[in-house]
């Protein structure tokens, strides 16, 4: 069975993006943090995406500013397979994007029951919330950022159980970033 990873910076206060869903602060140049970021991009797999976090990287990472700011990252987003889940875009037009309009948890776990490669959510806080409801998560790689924006959007919005989970593993970075993994306990 294919697994399924969140991979999302949040604030100290637990937001993944301020009020107005900016996420700039998250974007730190740092040589350990750009490495770091490398070689996740490089990885492999397929990353679901919601329309909105789509939007932001479709614009961005096959743009020649990415290639020049962060090239290894760049060829990484832009080649590896993307599915993103809308009900609202009309096309997918971002290389090796596969647009779905249905039922996220039951495409979810389709995908996760066919061969391949693992999967992962980047941003996309109510994909992350429907997907745990729905018990498909099997990893949160959760990056924390040391800022507080008071106000935002967290990735948990809607959940309706409480959901337990076990620390697996931790890395701090010289940015102050720190890389928390966690399993559902259940």
């Amino acid at each position: 069975m294919r697994r399924l990873v969140v991979f999302n910076q949040v604030s100290l206060d637990g937001y993944i993006a301020d009020e107005h869903g900016d996420m700039s602060w998250a974007h730190k140049q740092d040589p350990e943090w750009n490495a770091f970021a490398a070689e996740n991009a490089s990885g492999g797999g397929v990353l679901l995406l919601g329309r909105i976090t789509y939007d932001l990287m479709a614009s961005y990472w096959p743009t020649p500013a990415a290639r020049a700011n962060a090239p290894a990252v760049a060829e990484g987003m832009n080649g590896m397979q993307k599915v993103v889940f809308s009900r609202t875009l009309k096309k997918a037009s971002w290389q090796n994007t596969t647009l779905v309009k249905g039922d996220i948890a039951a495409a979810v776990r389709r995908m996760k029951n066919e061969p391949g490669p693992g999967m992962a959510i980047l941003g996309s806080g109510s994909i992350v919330s429907q997907l745990t409801q729905a018990g498909l998560i099997d990893e949160y790689q959760i990056v924390v950022n040391p800022v507080v924006l008071g106000h935002g959007k967290t990735m948990f919005a809607g959940i309706k159980e409480k959901l337990t989970l076990k620390l697996t593993k931790t890395r701090a970075f010289g940015n102050g970033n720190v890389v928390l993994c966690y399993q559902p306990t259940a």
